[in-house]
């Protein structure tokens, strides 16, 4: 029952040394029941007995490497080889084999003296080749084992589209493939070759897991990542889909044998029987739980955590009776940002994801050794699988182990505005990949943040006297001119820290942060006169909570004060005339919000996905916002602010997007950022020793 250690190795190894130094083994039996009662509750017969010529410091160090108290036992192996050594030594020179004083014999008895002395030298010459043969072999089994690596990569896909959620069956790869808000199931030949759609009478059904056996896929319909949603077994490749009792879940996967099923729904972890039934709560985490994944012989499972306070993803494991709950990784990667990790098939390497530095830096693929093996030595950090200029995620170990698959993201975006004259996206800006533009009063100036480096820039309206302000580790987001045009506030996110607001000067200098302390803000937005800031407070991780209101910063004073019946609000922007801010409820049901500063009262007017994003006419009369229909498809739409009836302005299902980001031009087009860049399904060769 307790916790296997290195000491667990050197009983391993006292049985190898007993079998070499007497012929037999020290613990027998019929079945593997007897072996462990024997192991647990028998004394092995004294190696001396067996083999009479051993010396016995040889029985001495295989006893105590046999040792059933632990305590007892070799702590270390370097213990053990120690005495090996100085059992060799004391062997060469002949100590090991005790002599006796000369005496006055007979020819007869000096010849049996002879026999007996040649005798005990070839014993000796053999113990002594045994002890060098332990020692040789316990040097290569403690040698450590070279890294894993991989050897070549091979592109499946080629269509560039989004995807996720894969699984294999061994000969094909499973997958989502996300169109107009939709997500399709897609297969492909584990090769590569054509990808084939495959007819599903469900409506967004997300690929959680493949059967042990190959032939059925578990899919969560769910049309957003906050909603829970119904558990099916669908399959493959044709047949009627079937729930899972009533299970609602954000994530799921089979057991190893297919009996059973765990699933997430929230910030718990649940296990149930194939069909639903028997549920019942493993763990509760602190965070939102996913990629639950079992161990090869179903005693552990892992998930992802993901930390709204701390905005992080951590990898967990608990025990399949629901105990010993405790991180993966702990000070390895400060703060976390690991996912979806998946056991080798037999179970040697447990691989995942990892961002590194940054939020926004790169996402590469890495191993974590589960057990060195017979006593042997190696690194129980992680080892880093891929490198270049791509994103690798998603990571799915092959059934034979001998390639992984996983998705290879090549990040790039293209500005685009919409033409209300000829109906058509066209680029903006030469099509820059960049983001969340502001521009100054007169028109003249933009600033924009850059696709996927989140560094701010500013330059005029024809690209010319372009300025980089920031640089890593800092990460803009929602930049905001100045009245007079001197300044530029925005929002700095680095991941595990708080979202702080900060200000910098438009012909560049050092950022300077505007307030001081652990909370998070959000969203900078400049009064008319350029005296005031009036911003949100709180980040991603008070949504849930309620946490957050809205505020205003005197900047002459650095006083705050509170907008009246703000609480529970996110998201503000305000109007350039400063006579109305909109805003988002934070809890619960997402809805729009008005807030007139003659009035000083907040208005509910429309309800709205949790992936809109909004903007202001330059006049603050009209109000644009880009959201989600109830069946996925993306909207732009209008509305005045004396009604706020919204109209549509475009629908558009095939236009990819880079994020839910939208804005307008100095003379109201609508800008967005198409998503240019790939995704696409790799094969790595790899080598795992």
């Amino acid at each position: 029952g307790e916790e296997l250690d290195a000491r667990t190795d050197l009983f391993s190894f006292g049985v190898v040394l007993y079998e070499m130094a007497t012929g037999t083994l020290p613990f027998k039996g019929n079945t593997s029941a007897v072996v462990f009662n024997a192991i647990l509750s028998q004394v092995p017969i004294s190696p001396l007995r067996l083999n009479p010529e051993l010396p016995p410091t040889l029985e001495e160090i295989i006893n105590k490497a046999l040792e059933k108290d632990r305590e007892l036992r070799y702590q270390r192996a370097s213990d053990l080889r120690a005495d090996l050594k100085r059992l060799k030594r004391d062997t060469d020179s002949g100590t090991a084999v005790a002599g006796k004083p000369a005496l006055l014999v007979s020819e007869p008895s000096l010849r049996a003296t002879s026999r007996l002395l040649k005798h005990r030298r070839v014993v000796g010459l053999a113990v002594a080749f045994l002890i060098v043969v332990v020692i040789v072999l316990f040097a290569w089994l403690r040698s450590p084992r070279p890294p894993p690596k991989v050897l070549a990569y091979t592109q499946i896909t080629s269509d560039g589209r989004q995807k996720g959620s894969l699984v294999t069956d061994g000969s094909r790869i499973y997958f989502n493939d996300f169109a107009g808000g939709q997500a399709f199931i897609n297969q492909v030949s584990a090769m590569g070759g054509e990808t084939v759609t495959i007819p599903v009478s469900l409506q967004s059904a997300n690929i959680a897991d493949i059967s042990p056996n190959g032939s059925e896929l578990l899919v969560v319909t769910s049309s957003n990542w906050l909603t829970p949603g119904p558990l099916w077994v669908l399959p493959i490749p044709g047949g009627t889909p079937r729930r899972v009792g009533e299970v609602l879940a954000f994530d799921a996967a089979w057991s190893p044998d297919g009996q059973q099923i765990t699933y997430a729904t929230g910030s718990d972890l649940y296990l149930c029987k194939s069909n639903g039934s028997e549920s019942h709560k493993l763990v509760t985490v602190d965070g939102l739980l996913g990629r639950p994944r079992l161990s090869p012989d179903g005693s552990r499972l892992r998930f992802t955590v993901y930390e709204r306070k701390k905005n992080s993803f951590s990898l967990w494991e608990v025990t399949r009776d629901g105990t010993q709950l405790h991180r993966l990784l702990p000070g390895w990667n400060e703060p976390p940002a690991e996912c979806c990790g998946k056991w080798t098939a037999d179970g040697n390497y447990y691989v995942f994801q990892s961002t590194r530095e940054t939020p926004f830096g790169k996402t590469s693929l890495w191993a974590l050794r589960e057990k060195a093996g017979f006593l042997q030595s190696g690194s129980q950090e992680p080892i880093q699988l891929t490198v270049g200029p791509l994103n690798f995620f998603e990571p799915v170990p092959s059934k034979d182990g001998k390639r992984l698959l996983a998705i290879g993201q090549q990040l790039r975006g293209e500005l685009v505005r919409y033409d209300g004259k000829t109906k058509q996206f066209v680029s903006y800006l030469s099509g820059i990949s960049a983001m969340q533009l502001d521009f100054s009063r007169d028109g003249k100036w933009v600033c924009y943040v850059t696709y996927p480096e989140w560094s701010l820039w500013r330059s005029n309206l024809d690209s010319s006297q372009r300025l980089q302000l920031t640089f890593p580790p800092v990460h803009a987001l929602l930049p905001r001119w100045s009245p007079d045009g001197k300044k530029i506030a925005f929002t700095n996110v680095q991941i595990g820290k708080p979202w702080k607001l900060y200000l910098i000067s438009t012909e560049g200098s050092i950022p300077q942060q505007l307030i001081p302390g652990e909370g998070s803000e959000h969203d900078p937005n400049w009064t008319p006169d350029g005296n005031a800031i009036i911003f949100g407070l709180g980040g991603p991780g008070d949504r849930q909570s309620g946490a957050t209101m809205i505020q205003q910063l005197d900047l002459k004073t650095s006083h705050i004060t509170k907008l009246p019946g703000s609480e529970g609000l996110w998201g503000p922007t305000l109007s350039p005339n400063g006579r109305h801010i909109c805003a988002e409820t934070a809890t619960g049901e997402s809805k729009l919000v008005l807030f007139d500063s003659v009035t000083q009262k907040w208005v509910e007017k429309s309800k709205v996905s949790p992936t809109w994003w909004g903007a202001w006419s330059r006049g603050g009369d009209t109000f644009y916002v880009i959201d989600s229909t109830p069946g996925g498809e993306r909207t732009l739409s209008r509305a005045r602010v004396d009604d706020f009836k919204f109209e549509e302005v475009v629908s558009f299902r095939d236009l990819r997007l880079a994020g839910p980001w939208m804005g307008l031009s100095p003379d109201d087009s609508p800008l967005l950022l198409r998503d240019v860049g790939t995704q696409d399904i790799y094969a790595l060769d790899w080598e795992a020793p």
